[in-house]
């Protein structure tokens, strides 16, 4: 397994050790004593998501009970998105992507404290992600995906969103108390 540094403090892109042969390949996509030696915590919730091409999906978080996540794809492509919302960071407000699919195998990490959301770049993409905190959707915020500040590089500009997140406020208008410490 090799793991990535991000320029955001501890959002971590895992690559894992992958078997091929003529059958196909194996690789480990979780084994909580790694991860937790990384200071990955343990994860209490598992979710997987189906969409077609152009859905984008985000940005989301949750406060209080925050989720960190491990976020993966199992078939199909995306442009997987995180967002620093801590407040005393120093890369408050930046925002780091990166294509995770299939054929790379490729997971990232989320710590508590940033905003997360994705673009399929392909149809039927089934993307995965473990969570360190159980939903509660009383709890979930957003942010908009083309806030103009963040001025995120998505690959869609008329990306397929659901009613809640075509409808989230830019960071700046974000509360105080909807931030992270």
């Amino acid at each position: 397994m090799k793991i990535i540094q991000t320029p955001l403090q501890g959002l971590l892109i895992i690559e894992p050790t992958v078997f091929m042969d003529n059958r196909g390949y194996f690789f480990e996509a979780y084994q909580r004593e790694k991860y937790q030696a990384m200071g990955i915590p343990e994860f209490l919730q598992d979710n997987t998501a189906l969409s077609q091409k152009n859905v984008l999906r985000g940005l989301h978080f949750q406060l209080p009970h925050a989720q960190g996540k491990l976020v993966s794809v199992s078939a199909g492509d995306v442009f997987d998105v995180a967002v620093d919302l801590r407040r005393t960071s120093p890369t408050f407000g930046k925002w780091f992507g990166v294509t995770l699919n299939s054929d790379n195998h490729r997971q990232l990490y989320i710590p508590d404290g940033f905003a997360h959301g994705y673009c399929t770049l392909t149809d039927n993409t089934v993307f995965h992600y473990k969570c360190t905190a159980l939903y509660q959707p009383q709890h979930e915020h957003g942010i908009a995906w083309n806030d103009t500040e963040l001025a995120i590089d998505w690959p869609v500009t008329h990306p397929i969103l659901s009613a809640k997140d075509a409808v989230y406020p830019s960071l700046r208008e974000l509360a105080h108390d909807q931030l992270f410490t």
